[in-house]
C-alpha cells in the first residue's frame, strides 16, 4: 500500500474494535481476530499479523467506498430536494399573488363582489348565478393556494430528510475512515516488526552457518593432523587433489543450459467490445500499487480498478465491490467469460476481472501490485456478474 505513514513504534492502544453500524443500508462487520500474538517474536508471527490486518483493512476499505458512494447519493438527493423547495416556494408566491390580485379587484370594483351581485341583479336567478360564479373563483384560488402550500411543505420535509441522510452518511464515512487509519497504522507497525525480526533471523542464521563452517574446518584440520601422526609424521600431508595449471588435467565446467524463453501469454478475447476494453485497460495496470480507496490512474484498490477499467469502456460503476455485485446480470461459475466480475467473501469485500483459463486480474491487497492470479487461489469465492456483453 502506498499510503504514507511513519515507521510504526509499539502501540499501547487496544485492538481496534469494529462495531455494527447500520446507516443507509450499510453494515460494518466485525473484523476477524488475529491468530498471532500482538507482540510478535518471530518474522512468521509478524507476517501473519501483516496479512491479518491487511485483510481487515481491505474489508474496511470496501465499507468506506460504499459509505462514500452513499454519501454522494445523499448529497445529490439533498441538492435536488433544495431545488424542489425553491420551485415550490416560487409557485406558492405566484399563487399568493393571484389571490391578492383577486382580492384587490374585488375591493376596488374591478371584480364583481357578492354584495354588488345582489344589488345589480335583476332576478333571484341572476343573483344565484353571479354568487355561484364568485364562489367558484374563490374555491379555485383557495385550491391553488392550498396546493402550493402543501407542495412547499412536502418539499421542505424532503429536503430535511435528505439533509439528515447526508449528515448520517458523512458521519459513517468519518467513522470508517478512522478505522482505516487505525488499521493502516497497525499494518505499518507489524510490517516494521517483520522487517526487524527477519533481519535479526537472517543475521543469526548467517552467524550460525559461519560458526558451523569454522568448527567443521577445525575438525578437518585436527583429523588430518591425527592421520599424519599415525603415519609416522615423515611426509607432508598430501593435497586432496593434484593442482594443475594444464588444461588437460582440469575438467571444464559443464556449460549452463540457456533458459528457455517464457511462453508469451495468450491474448485475452472478451465477448463484447466493452468487456474487451475493460480487460485491456485492467491488464495495462499490471504492477501498479495497491492503495486503499484509490481508483487510478496510478494506484488502485480492488473495486477502484474495476471502476477504472469499465469507465474506459464507457460503463459507469460505483466504487464499491458490494454495490458492483448487484449490477449487471448474474453468471454461473461454469459460464464465466473474460470481462466478467468475480466477487469474494460474504458479505462481498473483494472483486476481480475474469480473463479466462481460471485467471483474473485484480488489485489484491496491501503490499501487492495489480496482478494476474488464479480465481481459486483467492478463496471465499462468492459470485460473478456480467456487466457488458
Amino acid at each position: 500500500m502506498a499510503s504514507s505513514h511513519a515507521p510504526a513504534r509499539r502501540l499501547s492502544a487496544p485492538r481496534l474494535l469494529i462495531g455494527l453500524v447500520a446507516v443507509g443500508g450499510l453494515t460494518l462487520t466485525a473484523a476477524p481476530a488475529a491468530a498471532a500474538p500482538e507482540d510478535p517474536t518471530t518474522s512468521q508471527e509478524a507476517a501473519a499479523l501483516v496479512a491479518d490486518r491487511a485483510r481487515q483493512l481491505e474489508v474496511v476499505t470496501e465499507e468506506f467506498n460504499e459509505a462514500r458512494e452513499r454519501l454522494r447519493a445523499s448529497q445529490d438527493d439533498a441538492a435536488r430536494a433544495a431545488g424542489e423547495v425553491a420551485a415550490a416556494e416560487a409557485a406558492l408566491a405566484t399563487a399568493r399573488e393571484r389571490v391578492r390580485a383577486v382580492a384587490r379587484g374585488a375591493w376596488t370594483g374591478d371584480r364583481l363582489s357578492t354584495l354588488s351581485a345582489m344589488l345589480t341583479s335583476t332576478s333571484p336567478e341572476e343573483v344565484l348565478d353571479r354568487v355561484g360564479t364568485l364562489q367558484t373563483i374563490a374555491d379555485h384560488n383557495n385550491g391553488v393556494l392550498g396546493g402550493a402550500e402543501q407542495a412547499t411543505d412536502a418539499a421542505d420535509r424532503a429536503r430535511s430528510a435528505a439533509e439528515r441522510a447526508a449528515g448520517d452518511a458523512q458521519e459513517l464515512v468519518d467513522r470508517v475512515s478512522a478505522q482505516q487509519a487505525a488499521l493502516d497504522q497497525q499494518v505499518a507497525r507489524f510490517q516494521a516488526e517483520y522487517d526487524r525480526l527477519a533481519a535479526e533471523e537472517q543475521r543469526a542464521a548467517r552467524e550460525a552457518a559461519e560458526r558451523e563452517a569454522a568448527e567443521r574446518a577445525a575438525a578437518e584440520q585436527a583429523a588430518a593432523a591425527a592421520a599424519q601422526a599415525a603415519a609416522g609424521g615423515g611426509a607432508a600431508p598430501a593435497e586432496a587433489a593434484p593442482r594443475s595449471t594444464g588444461s588437460g588435467n582440469r575438467s571444464a565446467p559443464a556449460p549452463r543450459a540457456a533458459a528457455a524463453p517464457a511462453p508469451a501469454a495468450a491474448p485475452v478475447v472478451a465477448g463484447s467490445a466493452a468487456a474487451q476494453r475493460a480487460v485491456d485497460t485492467a491488464m495495462a495496470q499490471l504492477g501498479d500499487p495497491y492503495v486503499w480507496a484509490a481508483a487510478g490512474p496510478n494506484s488502485f484498490d480492488c473495486s477502484g480498478l474495476v471502476q477504472y477499467a469499465y469507465a474506459a469502456a464507457g460503463v459507469t460503476l460505483p466504487h464499491s465491490s458490494r454495490m458492483q455485485s448487484t449490477m449487471g446480470a448474474p453468471v454461473s461459475r461454469a459460464d464465466l467469460k473474460p470481462g466478467d466480475l468475480v466477487f469474494f467473501y460474504s458479505p462481498v469485500s473483494h472483486v476481480g476481472i475474469y480473463i479466462g483459463n481460471g485467471q483474473m486480474v485484480h488489485a489484491s491487497t496491501y503490499g501487492q501490485p495489480v496482478k494476474v492470479a488464479p480465481v481459486d487461489g483467492m478463496g471465499g469465492y462468492n459470485s460473478a456478474r456480467r456487466i457488458a456483453g
